[in-house]
């Protein structure tokens, strides 16, 4: 360990060339180091969302299910498990993690035991089918977002303690991009390799080796000590988590904004299943669903992140008013009985480059909101409840969706609306 420590130093040492930065959030120690910590950090960001993006619940999880002859009802449960799961353990988790000086362990051990996960996945698809690969995929699925939710929090706290104001939104607006290309080559790859599978293999065999390409990103940050919280006790622990939405008023008006905004992550499907079921010709398959999505991170994710940078406000706002404005477009497609599939995969399109806007406004303005363990206890808070939330607007989507898609794509409408009346009230941070 002490060669690999000196090693560490060294590349520090060679990538932080200007020794005269300062630093608005920052301590000296870690500002000194930002500029490498800035490039270890792109690193791991790019290879972790390439690799969510070639395990994704939305497409590629689903069309495995398809693959393996899984029953519809289990895969309907894929994007809510993956999602909810990896933020209702949240408060609890962060009480945990505020324990420890240093966090980006946290981060290392949730992105390999994802790709652990994705290996076991891969290994499904490969040897099972029918409602065996549906109950394993979705089995394996629950502890994926187990993996995630240690990733995600240890995520904001590493990057607020490492990267400094007026740079994070930029820092992951370009790994969105980075990583948007990279997807549109492996999508081109796809278009040219037959498989039994649609190329789910190839994206699983792809993905596990990011995950471990990211963890060794991670373990390279040079992460100072920071705040710690000994408090164990889990009541006094929800307690005061819960208590921060009563005390702050802002920070309340942003999980509620959340909430209505989770529509933005559900409509995906929706669109998928409307492509899927109207095709008139091979253009929708696996690879040309994952390139859309390529191509919308690629063009989007950097200017979506200097824009968070600008102003997390107003990008939230102006997101959820065009989210509001693609449902209600799907709603009139639906409601007109257009059944070509070109309009679905315009809207899927669209929504993915939205939805990239949506997470670099709300994580920017998270992550700027507050200062230390204050910052670990908002994220805790917010994802907990918003995993609460995305299973019963979830399950009341599905339910909904099973009489009228069209009733389906209005819900989605109007919580986006409420979004944008209540984000009008967010103060700048």
């Amino acid at each position: 360990m002490p060669y690999f420590s000196k090693l560490n130093d060294k590349l520090h040492a060679k990538l932080n060339t200007n020794k005269h930065v300062k630093c608005s959030a920052l301590s000296d120690n870690a500002c000194q180091v930002q500029h490498s910590n800035y490039l270890l950090f792109l690193m791991a960001l790019v290879f972790s969302k390439i690799a969510d993006a070639l395990t994704s619940a939305k497409v590629v999880l689903p069309w495995m299910m398809a693959s393996t002859g899984a029953p519809v009802f289990l895969t309907s449960l894929l994007v809510p498990i993956r999602e909810s799961g990896s933020m209702l353990p949240q408060i609890m988790l962060g009480a945990y993690i505020r324990r420890f000086p240093t966090r980006k362990h946290f981060l290392i051990y949730g992105a390999i035991l994802q790709s652990a996960i994705v290996i076991a996945l891969l290994y499904v698809a490969l040897n099972f089918t029918d409602i065996s690969a549906g109950i394993a995929i979705v089995l394996l699925t629950v502890v994926f977002s187990l993996s995630r939710a240690i990733s995600s929090i240890a995520n904001k706290d590493v990057l607020g303690k490492t990267i400094d104001k007026s740079k994070r939104g930029t820092l992951s607006g370009t790994a969105a991009s980075i990583a948007g290309l990279a997807s549109i080559v492996l999508a081109v790859f796809l278009y040219f390799r037959d498989s039994e599978l649609g190329g789910v293999d190839v994206l699983l065999g792809f993905g596990a080796c990011c995950f471990l390409l990211s963890a060794l990103s991670f373990g390279a940050i040079k992460e100072f000590v920071g705040n710690t919280d000994k408090q164990s006790d889990t009541k006094s622990v929800l307690k005061s988590n819960l208590y921060l939405l009563k005390s702050d008023p802002q920070f309340l008006r942003f999980v509620m904004v959340r909430s209505l905004m989770i529509s933005s992550g559900l409509a995906a499907p929706y669109f998928v299943l409307m492509a899927q079921a109207n095709q008139t010709s091979s253009h929708v398959s696996l690879a040309g669903l994952i390139l859309l999505g390529g191509i919308a991170s690629f063009i989007s994710g950097r200017i979506w992140g200097k824009l968070a940078d600008k102003n997390s406000k107003s990008l939230i706002t102006f997101t959820a008013f065009i989210n509001s404005v693609i449902c209600a477009v799907a709603a009139t497609l639906m409601w007109l009985n257009e059944n070509h599939s070109l309009y679905y995969l315009v809207l899927f399109f669209s929504l993915q480059v939205v939805h990239e806007g949506v997470r670099q406004g709300r994580k920017t303005y998270l992550v700027d909101m507050a200062q230390g363990n204050k910052r670990t206890d908002y994220v805790a808070v917010s994802n907990s409840l918003i995993g609460l939330v995305l299973i019963i607007l979830g399950f009341v989507a599905g339910v909904i969706a099973q009489f009228s898609l069209v009733a389906v794509m209005l819900l989605f409408t109007v919580l986006s609306g409420l979004a944008v009346a209540i984000s009008f009230n967010f103060k700048r941070v």
